[in-house]
């Protein structure tokens, strides 16, 4: 194979990388969200001892980002593709990390009967994972009309958080016996309205790498 062909070979690679830790890191969110949702300490467990695995693929695939550059001396467009592929991955690394923290707060809470505002947080996961599947197949389809998208799915997202915020402060103030558990619920709500913003993100990516312009998608 001639340089170009092996260069379109190994972003064929990379691409495949990147939906094997996206793939990771959805079914991260999953576990964490009913890890939380059921209080199941083995599950919230496995979704915390999962993140070695992904941290590992963000390694692999910065490496062969790395080598990309290295060894294909890539055009300016080539490099928007490298170059996505790696902010991409971090942010994917970043989204598993806030599914750590919501599974350390269902460990934490194992035992403890579930309260009413678990019923939106549910809800917000569904969006949350909805979106980093639509993002991913903008990015494997170079499709920037669905990545635009993404901004409409975070503003749901965020309303779900204002209306997790309110329901929990007015249980705050009466019944002080929970705070402690409602403070819980509400920070678990929170990382999941920071993954959102993550997707948007790797939406913002795919514009730029598709058209050289940026645009910010999580105003």
């Amino acid at each position: 194979m001639d340089t170009r062909s092996n260069f379109h070979q190994a972003v064929e690679d990379l691409q495949q990388e990147l939906l094997n830790m996206g793939t990771l890191v959805e079914n991260s969110i999953e576990g964490a969200v009913e890890a939380l949702a059921k209080r199941d300490e083995t599950l919230a467990k496995q979704t915390i001892d999962q993140d070695d695995q992904i941290d590992d693929k963000l390694l692999q695939i910065e490496e062969n980002c790395l080598r990309l550059i290295a060894l294909q001396q890539p055009m300016a467009s080539d490099l928007r593709i490298i170059g996505t592929a790696l902010k991409i991955a971090v942010d994917l690394e970043r989204i598993a990390d806030h599914a750590v923290d919501i599974a350390k707060i269902a460990r934490r809470l194992a035992g403890k009967d579930p309260v009413k505002p678990l019923e939106i947080i549910p809800n917000m996961a569904l969006i949350v994972r909805e979106m980093l599947s639509e993002s991913l197949q903008s990015y494997t389809q170079r499709d920037v009309h669905r990545a635009a998208r993404l901004a409409e799915r975070d503003d749901e997202v965020d309303k779900l958080y204002s209306s997790v915020v309110e329901e929990i402060n007015g249980l705050m103030n009466s019944d002080l016996a929970r705070n402690r558990e409602l403070s819980q619920l509400m920070l678990a709500a929170h990382f999941l309205e920071r993954v959102a913003d993550h997707t948007t993100n790797i939406g913002e990516g795919v514009i730029y790498m598709v058209t050289g312009k940026r645009k910010d998608l999580n105003v």
